[in-house]
């Protein structure tokens, strides 16, 4: 670790607000068509849960869905320090791992799938419409944990990730791309969310 990362590492483990316990980070498929991307996400996975978090979410945003099955082979071949979801545009299976990511399966259709399962309980009887709340949303998600901190690099958009779980996550954004992404970038990203006071919306 070079000074500048050992002196944030400290700032870190000398504050009084707690780390992010899950963090969240969006990419493109086009980020990871660079050299060294999958290594930077090995290295990511391995900041985040040495520096305090309990769960991590990788949100892939996908323009060509014909791309996805070598994502997912790709993906899956990845060190991850804990066990690992991973999950594609038709999937529905609930993603529990301490490591979940996200190939394609954007925010608008992943809440549409819900609201169609909804819809055809309403239909069945199972379901009243007035009785319908956010619980019943939540349940039928794929990614149902919401992140604390959600970072994004290269640019200030969130390419459809997770709508409904990122409602009040703390976003981070930094113009420095995936590609040249370090120990440093991540460490300023968990600091700035430790000097937040977080609202919930309030």
């Amino acid at each position: 670790m070079g000074l500048y990362d050992g002196y944030l590492a400290l700032r870190h483990r000398l504050h009084d607000a707690d780390s992010p316990s899950h963090v969240a980070v969006v990419i493109t498929e086009r980020d990871l068509l660079e050299q060294g991307a999958y290594e930077t996400l090995e290295r990511f996975l391995r900041w985040a849960f040495e520096f305090g978090a309990e769960r991590v979410t990788v949100s892939v945003s996908v323009l060509d869905e014909a791309v996805v099955p070598t994502l997912e082979r790709e993906l899956r071949d990845i060190e991850s320090p804990r066990s690992m979801a991973v999950r594609g545009p038709g999937d529905r299976e609930r993603a529990d791992e301490p490591v979940q990511v996200s190939i394609g399966l954007g925010g608008k259709r992943e809440f549409a799938d819900v609201v169609r399962d909804i819809a055809e309980d309403v239909d069945a009887g199972d379901l009243s419409p007035e009785d319908i709340g956010a619980e019943h949303v939540e349940e039928r998600l794929v990614f149902q944990d919401e992140p604390d901190l959600l970072i994004k690099t290269g640019a200030e958009r969130l390419s459809d990730f997770m709508i409904w779980q990122s409602v009040y996550s703390e976003l981070y954004f930094t113009d420095v791309n995936w590609r040249d992404f370090r120990k440093r970038d991540y460490l300023r990203a968990v600091l700035d969310f430790q000097n937040r006071q977080r609202r919930f919306g309030r």
